[in-house]
């Protein structure tokens, strides 16, 4: 069976064939509707929500909060609500944690924690720098020791490792859509504990090594970079000009922000191209101090995304006898958020 099938041919003509008039109105049309379809779409997608990240100072869990711990105790029990509702925890570990080990004896305070003390850490700190002046008191074998326990608590660790080139590694955080190095470095001595090529150590605060790791991060693909640095005289108030210097040198490098840790005090803070300095945290964990600015520290706070630091603001904390530290309603602490050009003055919750 055939099926006849006819086809008309129509001329051309003005009633067929848009003009250019018609044809500007329905480009502006279909434009419009694009453009309409897209703000549904991401008015409808979900939003990323900024992440949220904190630093505490030092943090020694030998004398005082062990003996707390030994009995019992939870030094970390005051702020236990403030780490929870933060979406990541780092703080300075400020001790090896193990058994073994032997006292380097040339040293005046030596600290070592019983590894019942990381108990306390787990749940509250999601990582903890290594790169201080007490972490090698109890030379190699502590310190290897202290690293391992730290891997088997699900505790991450930087500014310390195996050889030189592990403890300069950053620690990388993804969260939330971002990617986040932080370097961990000491420069306060015994340089003794620096790390060799085949030794383990500490990553030392060498300025052009500094620079070189902010760099690598930054070709690695990190959204934002922090140097995490233990620094600075013991209980001088107010950073030294060399600190002030690198930390802009740092920015100027790409960092995102400084932090600093060691002095046993806090130091003040500023901003530099529109970033915080905080340059030290001084204790958060720690007892046996006579001096009122040794038993009272910050903990940082800080909302991030992509662009960097979108709000920052610092916690007190007030250590008792037992180096426990408690908050501080009412207190006046440095804070600040994006585009400010001076540091700000706010009072805590």
């Amino acid at each position: 069976m055939s099926r006849n099938i006819r086809l008309t041919v129509r001329p051309a003509s003005a009633s067929v064939l848009p003009g250019p008039a018609s044809l500007a109105m329905r480009a502006k049309s279909a434009l419009r509707s694009a453009l309409m379809a897209i703000a549904v779409f991401f008015a409808a997608a979900p939003q990323a929500e900024p992440m949220t990240l904190v630093f505490a100072g030092d943090i020694m869990l030998d004398d005082g909060p062990g003996r707390l711990i030994a009995k019992g105790g939870d030094p970390l029990a005051p702020f236990a609500k403030i780490l929870k509702a933060a979406d990541y925890r780092i703080a300075n570990l400020e001790t090896p944690v193990a058994e073994s080990g032997t006292r380097l004896t040339p040293k005046f305070y030596t600290f070592r924690a019983h590894p019942r003390t990381l108990a306390v850490l787990q749940g509250r700190f999601d990582a903890v720098s290594l790169a201080n002046n007490h972490i090698g008191d109890f030379g190699h074998d502590a310190l290897l020791e202290t690293m391992r326990r730290l891997d088997t608590a699900g505790i991450a660790r930087f500014g310390a490792g195996k050889n030189l080139s592990e403890a300069h590694k950053p620690l990388w955080i993804e969260r939330k859509g971002l990617k986040i190095a932080v370097l961990g470095y000491s420069e306060f001595i015994p340089r003794a504990f620096e790390a060799g090529a085949e030794t383990p150590g500490t990553a030392w605060s060498e300025d052009d090594h500094v620079i070189s790791d902010i760099r690598a991060a930054k070709a690695a693909g990190a959204d934002l970079i922090i140097p995490f640095m233990h620094w600075g005289w013991e209980y001088e108030p107010v950073a030294s000009q060399r600190l002030k210097t690198f930390a802009r040198r740092m920015i100027d490098e790409g960092a995102s922000l400084v932090v600093g840790s060691h002095p046993h005090v806090t130091q003040g803070a500023d901003i530099y191209q529109g970033k915080p300095i905080v340059y030290s945290l001084g204790n958060f964990v720690f007892d046996g101090f006579e001096i009122p600015e040794a038993k009272r520290g910050w903990l940082l706070r800080l909302k991030l995304d992509k662009t960097g630091v979108l709000e920052w603001d610092t916690l007190a904390a007030q250590m008792d006898d037992d180096g426990t530290p408690h908050p501080i309603p009412g207190a006046l602490t440095p804070c600040g958020k994006a585009g400010d050009t001076q540091v700000a003055q706010c009072r805590n919750p």
